[in-house]
């Protein structure tokens, strides 16, 4: 009997142990599967690429802030080569450089160019201009007279046409009561200044100050008194039905140092200097109308030089 139990004892433990071994084995394999998981590398992929983006918001901010190349040169004040070939000489840090007003002006301006009018086209000879330094004993002439006359000789530099009645320069040329008027303005040589001829001649009747000239020789003593900055009258410049008849007036500049000729400055419809028609702001030769050139007056009345008029407390 004891024999029979220690077999069947024997037996069960046989039994037993294998299948403990077997769950063992079982076990420890379910174990070695949970604690050591293998991710396949495509999942380790895709878990990287959520980690680390390609891209921080940063630089993604710094991208779309900085403009394309194309952006730049939208935004750039510098011209494209198109424009570029069109300008004449850009300058060297590429900026397009003004067109000129600016000018201007002074004056847009160099020594400021000043509103220089196109060259009249078959209308006489181009009109003159003289340096204060062309004119004999220019400088000891009396300071407001110097002003008045280097203001008066400035107008012939600007190649002014001669316009019937305009007083102002920026209208491109003047008449010849407008240019006395506008340059006696600018110099404030009187509270008041007639802007006609006739109104000039009248002005200075009235003051007392001016000298009538009946001959017609240019070496009339009736000339003796004759200052530059004084106003210069004729009658007779064209029809008219004045009262007084004055129809011309000019500013008197004093005797040429080359030549020693009498000069005047003032606009004109056909005066002379040197022999030539002038028609505008320009100098002339100051002669009486008898020895004026013919041809100045063909086809109409020649005028008649009345007298010469000094203006108010200019030469004091």
């Amino acid at each position: 009997m004891f024999s029979r139990v220690l077999i069947l004892a024997a037996f069960i433990t046989s039994a037993v142990m294998p299948m403990e071994a077997a769950e063992q084995s079982i076990v420890d394999t379910g174990r070695q599967v949970v604690s050591t998981p293998t991710p396949t590398p495509h999942r380790k992929k895709k878990s990287r690429k959520k980690r680390s983006p390609s891209a921080s918001p940063v630089r993604v901010k710094k991208k779309t802030a900085s403009p394309s190349p194309s952006q730049k040169e939208e935004k750039s004040p510098s011209p494209s080569p198109s424009e570029t070939a069109s300008l004449p000489t850009p300058p060297a840090s590429g900026a397009v450089a003004p067109t000129s007003t600016v000018s201007p002006s002074p004056s847009q301006t160099p020594a400021p160019q000043k509103s220089v009018l196109p060259q009249k086209k078959g209308r006489g000879a181009a009109n003159v201009t003289l340096s204060p330094e062309a004119i004999t004993n220019f400088q000891s002439y009396p300071a407001k007279v110097q002003k008045l006359l280097t203001s008066a000789l400035e107008l012939t530099t600007r190649n002014l046409d001669y316009k019937y009645g305009s007083a102002d320069p920026a209208n491109g040329g003047m008449d010849c009561s407008g240019f006395v008027y506008y340059v006696l303005h600018q110099n404030g040589v009187a509270p008041y200044v007639p802007d006609d001829s006739k109104d000039q001649y009248t002005w200075l009747r009235s003051a007392g100050t001016f000298e009538p000239v009946v001959s017609g020789k240019d070496d009339s003593f009736e000339l003796n008194g004759l200052k530059p900055g004084d106003l210069l009258f004729w009658s007779g410049a064209y029809s008219s039905e004045r009262d007084p008849p004055i129809t011309h007036v000019m500013i008197y500049l004093g005797r040429e140092k080359k030549t020693g000729a009498r000069v005047m400055v003032g606009a004109s419809d056909g005066r002379t200097y040197q022999s030539q028609q002038r028609f505008g702001v320009s100098v002339f030769e100051f002669k009486m109308p008898q020895t004026e050139n013919s041809e100045a007056y063909e086809g109409r009345e020649r005028p008649r030089f009345i007298g010469y008029g000094h203006i108010p407390r200019l030469n004091e």
